[in-house]
């Protein structure tokens, strides 16, 4: 992942063609050529391929997939996805999220140290499945999600890098990659199955998807609604917490953000619950958000297959080659971000008045199949924070260095270990 990015840079932004084996990608990540290949010609480069492969085996074809599939799911869900709706959910997501702190209150009063990525893994699984799945998951069951996911989404790291290998060929990672589908299988199915029986009224993301699904004639919509549910917790709750799980070395090796923080933190919630209100005072800490994003962007890398010959940026790339558009790379050019590797929340705090590049700073994608989970992060991470640092001051255990691991998702090899130490 970091020789990608060092690839990116050396080229100032050209188009490079990498070397892998017998495949032979071409990186893309100056801004122009991104928007172009994401917005201007979309259509011709398609979520289609070898490196969609891996994906494909856990979330099938769904919101993240190309085609009839995407447009169906797309329609359905667009509308529990806008800024309005989610802000609607996000006094329930407050209360899962209390609710995951206050159990840590007696791990926390022995002393011992958390697992932090976990930790957050288990509060937003717990708030996305109250807000957005109408609490339908048993608790048992939901307890299930959080490790599955993360173990599909850190299994096929191989399979990702050397995506010639066919799948008759056993490669390090595919017995835990399948026991993790199956584990969310096992969740997912007979909930998918219950809820076509009888959608009910709801508002929530399955009885939408129930109520749709169910008019289709085809004996297709089980398979589709399992798709679409496996992709939306993903996006929603994994990608989330795996963000998050960056911060916390980051916020060590900068005293001062971390003093920042607490200072708005204090200011705008105090010593009361967090306020879903509260949270367009929170300014600073959605700078830090943002450029946590810049730095670990969770959707790392968007693969694309050249449907038809093309140009980009005066490299011709024929029908059926592969394109990585990569904001991991993209965020660290020096032509376009000041210090690309320094985490630097002032870059967003403050308002220069300089217009950046659109593509230059895209971790959620763009055009037409931008995240339906932008609006979404940006309520439920702040709010998840602002919880945990009006109750707890989280020392850093470990100073590191850690390493990023190019999965599904960008996370850390180690496990970040912090101590809680309560503020009130």
């Amino acid at each position: 992942m970091n020789a990608l990015a060092d690839f990116g840079r050396q080229a100032r932004g050209d188009v490079v063609r990498i070397h892998l084996g017998p495949f032979r990608p071409y990186l893309v990540s100056h801004p122009d050529h991104v928007q172009h290949v994401l917005r201007g010609n979309w259509t011709n480069y398609v979520r289609d391929g070898m490196f969609w492969k891996p994906l494909e085996r856990v979330a099938g074809n769904s919101i993240i997939s190309d085609g009839p599939g995407w447009e169906s799911s797309r329609k359905i869900l667009q509308p529990l996805f806008t800024a309005r709706y989610v802000n609607s959910l996000a006094q329930g997501m407050v209360k899962a999220i209390e609710e995951c702190l206050d159990e840590l209150v007696p791990h926390v009063r022995e002393g011992r140290p958390v697992d932090i990525g976990e930790e957050l893994a288990r509060m937003a699984n717990r708030a996305v499945i109250h807000v957005l799945f109408g609490d339908k998951i048993p608790l048992k069951d939901a307890e299930l999600l959080a490790p599955a996911y993360a173990t599909a989404a850190s299994s096929f790291t191989f399979r990702l890098f050397m995506p010639f290998i066919p799948y008759s060929v056993p490669v390090p990672g595919d017995r835990a990659f399948s026991r993790a589908v199956k584990t969310i299988d096992s969740v997912v199915v007979p909930l998918v199955r219950q809820a076509l029986r009888d959608p009910g009224e709801g508002r929530d993301i399955i009885s939408a998807l129930a109520r749709a699904r169910g008019q289709e004639g085809d004996g297709s919509g089980e398979r589709q609604m399992r798709d679409d549910l496996v992709s939306i917790y993903g996006a929603a709750a994994e990608t989330t917490a795996t963000a998050l799980t960056w911060l916390w070395p980051l916020l060590h090796a900068h005293p001062d953000v971390t003093a920042r923080l607490y200072e708005e933190v204090d200011e705008v919630v105090g010593t009361g619950p967090v306020d879903p209100e509260q949270l367009p005072r929170l300014r600073y800490m959605k700078a830090v958000l943002q450029e946590l994003l810049r730095l670990y962007p969770s959707g790392w890398m968007f693969p694309r297959m050249v449907v038809a010959p093309d140009e980009i940026g005066g490299t011709r790339v024929e029908a059926g080659s592969q394109v990585l558009i990569s904001p991991y790379v993209t965020h660290r050019l020096d032509e376009f971000w000041d210090r690309p590797l320094d985490f630097d929340p002032e870059r967003f705090a403050q308002d220069t008045g300089e217009r950046r590049h659109r593509y230059a700073y895209f971790p959620f994608g763009g055009g037409p199949h931008v995240c339906l989970g932008l609006h979404l992060f940006y309520v439920e991470a702040p709010l998840l924070l602002a919880c945990l640092l009006r109750r707890f001051e989280p020392v850093l255990l470990n100073a590191g260095p850690y390493t990023a691991v190019p999965a599904g998702s960008v996370r850390p090899k180690e496990t970040v270990e912090l101590r809680l130490i309560p503020r009130v």
